[in-house]
């Protein structure tokens, strides 16, 4: 079992200075898979700066110049989320570009299965427009690439805020299946279930936009109902991800209740997915999740999920403090019947 892993330290001079989406989420990924002898059981894939040709399959050519002069500015703020150093212009084409190399690996069978862990993270960025601590759109880039060689491919989401960069890069595409897990009512605000796509593409995006403390029993439902039967039924040749970890109960973005074994059941339900649907081709990429002990525990969970591990080692356990369970039974109700689930 070959398991791909992209990191360079060029993803760590995107540095926005004292802001969540720092370079200690990657130094502590990093350390930790070093620390417990993982690192050295993936097979490296280099990262390579996308070209401009390629971010352009997702943004526009105005929008990609403007990340560029910004960068050569020094830096500077995009919006009150997003902010630029000098080198985050380089690190967000070796971002796409690395997880470009992630996928062409996994499509070409050098690897079962990647992940790659870059930054800055990409869902929010849309055509012409940075949002949301993102420049490009990786995962959307990514997916236009897989479709140069496939004909579908299907995108998971589960980081806590809904990928609406993802969302409406593939909205009017059959080719590409959306799927988002999200907190709602939260940033960017999109994200409703009936959001479901359109023209020729509608249905094909699917937004399971669930209540404020959710948690791993209301993930598992979600998959279970929603996730996993509309994989099936669309067929992928290949499944990326959009691997954020802010739903985790010790986050203070958001406000789920999601632990780190919760998150390794739900990798092990989308590598049966891939196993079943499409010779186990997965690529993952890292979005958000900002408590570095949540997120580094979390991500070593997920490689040792791919790795074929049963062994789930989960130090933060679960919540001390959950709330009340939400009742998601009538979302998910309404879910199946507005995309024919029953």
């Amino acid at each position: 079992m070959k398991v791909g892993i992209v990191y360079h330290p060029i993803y760590l001079k995107h540095d926005p200075g004292p802001h969540p989406e720092s370079p200690r989420r990657l130094e502590a990924i990093i350390f930790h898979l070093e620390q417990t002898g993982l690192k050295q059981q993936l097979t490296p894939i280099e990262p390579r700066p996308a070209t401009i040709d390629e971010i352009a399959m997702v943004h526009h050519r105005q929008h990609i110049s403007h990340i560029q002069e910004i960068s050569l500015r020094g830096g500077g703020w995009l919006d009150p989320d997003t902010i630029m150093s000098a080198d985050s212009y380089e690190a967000a084409l070796y971002a796409a570009g690395g997880l470009i190399e992630a996928t062409a690996a996994v499509i070409n069978g050098e690897v079962n299965s990647a992940f790659a862990l870059v930054r800055p993270p990409g869902h929010h960025a849309i055509f012409q427009r940075a949002m949301g601590f993102c420049l490009f759109n990786n995962i959307a880039i990514a997916a236009r690439y897989a479709l140069t060689r496939y004909e579908r491919v299907l995108i998971i989401d589960f980081d806590v805020h809904h990928g609406n960069g993802t969302q409406e890069a593939f909205y009017d595409n059959p080719q590409a299946v959306y799927i988002s897990t999200h907190q709602f009512p939260h940033y960017p605000g999109t994200g409703s279930v009936e959001e479901i796509g359109t023209g020729a593409a509608k249905g094909t995006t699917v937004n399971i936009p669930l209540p404020a403390g959710s948690g791993d029993p209301e993930y598992r439902q979600a998959f279970t109902r929603i996730v996993v039967p509309v994989a099936r039924r669309f067929k992928p040749q290949l499944i990326l991800v959009s691997a954020g970890y802010d739903p985790h109960w010790a986050d203070e973005l958001a406000m789920m209740e999601v632990s780190t074994t919760g998150f390794a059941r739900m990798v092990k339900t989308i590598r049966k997915l891939a196993d079943e649907l499409c010779d186990g081709r997965l690529v993952l990429t890292l979005e958000g999740g900002y408590d570095l002990t949540a997120l580094a525990t979390s991500v070593k969970a997920t490689f040792d999920v791919l790795l074929g591990k049963t062994r789930i080692e989960d130090p933060l356990g679960k919540s001390r403090c959950r709330r009340s369970a939400p009742d998601i039974a009538p979302l998910m109700q309404k879910i199946r019947e507005i995309h024919n689930l029953l």
